[in-house]
């Protein structure tokens, strides 16, 4: 007789859901995966209107190089050669509205060059920076504590920098950015909404970008989870839309499978989450497996916050600008009552021509904010007042824009304001964060427990279990579930 295959039900089709989905395809395993929205890639999103897209996850992917070992990982999920990486010279460029401009480079020679021109007072830190930047690049650092023999050469070598991981991992980006003196280089460092960010954070993404390891695929999110989509479905896995799960079943302190919102009980020997954790937990489960520990996780880390992304079709190259450009205001903008910024940062997609058609270009402003709840209270009560508001909010963006760049309202053909409102109404996250837990020295960067207390036969994947979130959090604890799945079976 032959023998059944064991039966996988996973929760959400993220990048997360769809990195362990196609790992346990290749394990043998029998896959569904549930997803409550109409479309594949959760936080990973663009979204078309009339003739241009707007991108609103990628900056950089890690593991674009061929030689890195995410390069590797990402190849076990997706066809990674058909994607197109480009490295574009800046990280991001800082202009105030009287003239002064700072230029961060990806390279780091380039940037330290550029630093010392610009800040010479700052001298000292700056080459203290850089010189960080290249004792990381030359490591070959794992994604995951995974312990195998490749793992632990790559630990090994690094008990030298230990000490150094530790002092940038314990202080924050504001803490950081007060060793500085010049304003510009402040700004950078450490005077934004996410200025509790450990500093390791920033480090580390200035490290796999000098190593040439942070390219961003032409393209953006869509072309990345269509591949993995295509292997998953290729491998035999199946995808459920439109499928929101209202509940974990559970016997004997086993997960056996899920109750669907449309009525539909699903079978199956494992359940993994790759859904927002908070629902996870105090929804799904009823807040029956959990303890101290992960109550005061709930409680008192800091998430990273939710976010309006104001986008423009302009038809115009815009080739003049910078790819990604921070305009320090004189005069900050109210987005909400809780909400207002002092720094907007639009990302000009000039460099990316799938997004737009010929001679226009994609603009995008993201502006993060933690009062997502607002938002979601607003769209629900009052719909005409949530659309004024979305229509101030981008008169005020696009003023700022033409201070920048004169003339360019009149090129505007598109325009369009998401809210937090929308994250949540799409993804269903917790506060509607961007990336589950914000990378902090409270948190760490040591992956939280998969599994929770008490219940057999699930697992818990993505950004609620990695802190600092992005892409490699789905990519590395989807991998990492399957293989325990694997040995525990």
């Amino acid at each position: 007789m032959e023998k059944r295959q064991k039966k996988i039900a996973i929760i959400g089709a993220g990048i997360a859901g769809l990195c362990a989905g196609v790992q346990a395809r290749r394990a043998g395993f029998d896959v569904d995966i549930y997803e409550m929205a109409k479309v594949p890639g959760g936080l990973a999103m663009s979204w078309k209107r009339e003739d241009y897209v707007f991108e609103s996850c990628i900056h950089w992917l890690v593991g674009s190089n061929p030689e890195s070992l995410y390069y590797a990982w990402w190849k076990e999920v997706l066809d990674i050669e058909k994607l197109r990486f480009i490295d574009p010279e800046e990280h991001s460029r800082f202009e105030t509205e009287d003239g002064q401009s700072l230029v961060i480079y990806r390279d780091v020679d380039r940037m330290e060059t550029e630093l010392l021109r610009q800040a010479p007072e700052d001298a000292e830190e700056i080459r203290k920076f850089a010189g960080a930047i290249r004792r990381f690049a030359r490591l070959d650092m794992p994604p995951s504590p995974e312990l195998n023999f490749e793992n632990a050469v790559r630990m090994f070598k690094m008990v030298p920098h230990l000490g150094e991981l530790k002092r940038w991992s314990g202080m924050t980006l504001k803490e950081y950015s007060a060793r500085f003196k010049n304003p510009l280089l402040r700004k950078f460092f450490g005077e934004s909404s996410m200025s509790e960010l450990s500093a390791i954070a920033l480090l580390f993404s200035l490290v796999w970008m000098t190593k040439k390891d942070g390219g961003y695929p032409i393209g953006g999110s869509a072309p990345l989870i269509g591949l993995i989509v295509e292997k998953f479905k290729e491998l035999g896995g199946r995808i459920h839309f439109g499928s929101p799960v209202r509940k974990i079943l559970v016997e004997n302190d086993r997960a056996v499978g899920l109750a669907l919102a449309n009525g539909e009980t699903v079978r199956a020997d494992w359940v993994i989450s790759a859904a927002d954790g908070h629902a996870t937990i105090y929804d799904l489960l009823e807040g029956r497996y959990k303890d101290s520990r992960i109550d005061e996780i709930y409680t008192n880390f800091q998430t990273f916050p939710s976010y309006f992304q104001i986008s423009f079709g302009i038809a115009d190259k815009l080739d003049d600008l910078p790819d990604y450009l921070v305009r320090v205001l004189k005069e900050p903008i109210r987005f909400d009552p809780q909400t207002s910024g002092n720094q907007l940062a639009f990302r000009v997609f000039h460099f990316d021509p799938t997004l737009a058609p010929e001679g226009k270009t994609s603009v995008t402003c993201f502006v993060p904010t933690d009062n997502a709840e607002y938002w979601v209270k607003l769209r629900a009560e009052d719909k005409d007042a949530y659309k004024a508001q979305k229509a101030r909010i981008a008169e005020e963006v696009l003023q700022v824009l033409e201070r920048r760049r004169p003339g360019i309202r009149t090129k505007v053909e598109v325009t369009d304001v998401a809210t937090p409102a929308t994250v949540f109404r799409y993804t269903g996250n917790w506060k509607g964060s961007m990336e589950g837990w914000l990378l902090t020295p409270k948190t760490g960067f040591s992956p939280l427990k998969s599994k929770l207390p008490g219940l057999k036969g699930f697992r818990m994947i993505g950004q609620w279990v990695m802190p600092g979130g992005g892409l490699p959090s789905g990519l590395i604890t989807g991998r990492s579930v399957i293989r325990e799945i694997v040995k525990e079976d």
